[in-house]
């Protein structure tokens, strides 16, 4: 390999980690670092943690914010959670009997409004275990349920798991079988079972004729030849049901398993009165709302932590050293990233927080070896 496609490798793998730090990061950005989100309310969306060292398993359940996991909570051992919907801060409530909230220590003693499950106590999927799993050897990807939230494995799904599963939102078999209108809905809006053929894919669908007909009803006049007449749905004041005309063909689906939805699925759900009024009943409301999506909400993290626009300086830079020093570069870098790695692997395996104070600490360490270690005069050459 020569040095040439060395510096090519090098630029691809900084721009590979930016990429994924700006992932990560929007998961946090979304959400506020230095302010209790418990004023707020019953937050749409944010990151929250659950502590094992104050709520323990065989106590209430109970969730805390990003800030209260960074002030009042730093050393515990915390449950990352990733992101929870309609949920308010429960840090230093009554279901905490030794710590206080120190950004906002006025609270009610409990939270009637916030949802619970064993996703607060360390564990995750039908299989109830801790993620990650010591005792489990399988590779594995965890998926999330847009509706309980819980995270399950792969296959622990009931069914294939589909391609690019990342950019399709997934609801567990639990949860449909819960609410088994929304088998209706997946009809024409969930990605087709893996193998299945054409003509299965458009029985599935209704015919392919049914998804295609949501913005309008053909009248007995144009079925049988006539001038078209078909009536609008925006025109009318009341928009027709889409599930009746899927209704008789679904009815030969298979009911089981988990369900993945096509791309935009939510803006595709039926929201006539009926219908409007089954999610509320179910507690289902926000699947007519595309930006519950936890796609949305990283994207606002990301928004959020966009830098200015132009060329990145350290492309810039790269661009001007020789060859030889950009594969010194290329060794340092190398070399950093491991112990990096490493650094933030001991957090995980402990589950504690890392604190901008723990990173800036683990550059402070890198620079004193850095200035300690005797230059040995040694260069990297093709």
């Amino acid at each position: 390999m020569t040095s040439e496609e060395h510096t090519v490798s090098l630029v691809d793998v900084l721009e590979e980690d930016e990429e994924l730090e700006e992932e990560a990061s929007a998961v946090l950005a979304g959400s506020d670092s230095d302010h209790c989100s418990y004023p707020q309310g019953y937050v749409k969306r944010q990151a929250l943690y659950a502590c094992n060292t104050c709520t323990p398993k065989g106590s209430e359940a109970a969730g805390v914010c990003l800030a209260c996991s960074y002030k009042c909570h730093e050393g515990h051992d915390l449950f990352e959670l990733y992101t929870k919907r309609n949920f308010r801060c429960d840090c230093g409530n009554k279901k905490f009997t030794s710590v206080q909230c120190k950004l906002n220590p006025e609270k009610e003693e409990l939270n009637t409004g916030n949802k619970y499950s064993h996703n607060f106590f360390g564990l995750y999927c039908t299989c109830n275990r801790p993620y990650p799993d010591p005792e489990d050897q399988v590779e594995d990807e965890m998926i999330q349920c847009v509706v309980c939230e819980d995270w399950l494995h792969g296959r622990h799904l009931g069914g294939v798991v589909p391609e690019c599963v990342e950019l399709q939102e997934m609801i567990c078999d639990a949860c449909m079988s819960r609410n088994p209108f929304l088998w209706t809905s997946a009809a024409p809006l969930a990605v087709p079972s893996v193998g299945s053929t054409e003509a299965e894919v458009k029985e599935e669908n209704g015919g392919g004729e049914a998804a295609e007909a949501s913005n309008s009803v053909p009248c007995k006049d144009e079925e049988a030849g006539g001038p078209s007449c078909k009536r609008s749905r925006l025109d009318s004041s009341e928009p027709d049901c889409r599930l009746k005309e899927i209704q008789a063909a679904c009815q030969n689906r298979v009911q089981s398993g988990a369900v993945f939805w096509l791309s935009g699925w939510r803006s595709k759900l039926c929201s006539c009165a009926t219908c409007k009024k089954t999610m509320e009943e179910a507690e289902l409301s926000f699947l007519l709302d595309e930006s519950d999506t936890v796609l949305a909400y990283e994207h606002k993290g990301k928004t959020n932590e966009q830098r200015q626009q132009g060329h990145d300086p350290l492309m810039s830079a790269l661009d001007n050293l020789n060859r030889v020093q950009q594969l010194e570069i290329i060794h340092e870098y190398n070399d950093m990233k491991t112990e990096l790695k490493d650094f933030l692997q001991r957090f995980a395996a402990e589950g504690k927080v890392v604190t901008p104070e723990d990173i800036r600490q683990f550059f402070e360490e890198q620079q004193s070896r850095k200035r300690q270690r005797v230059n040995t005069g040694q260069f990297y050459c093709s």
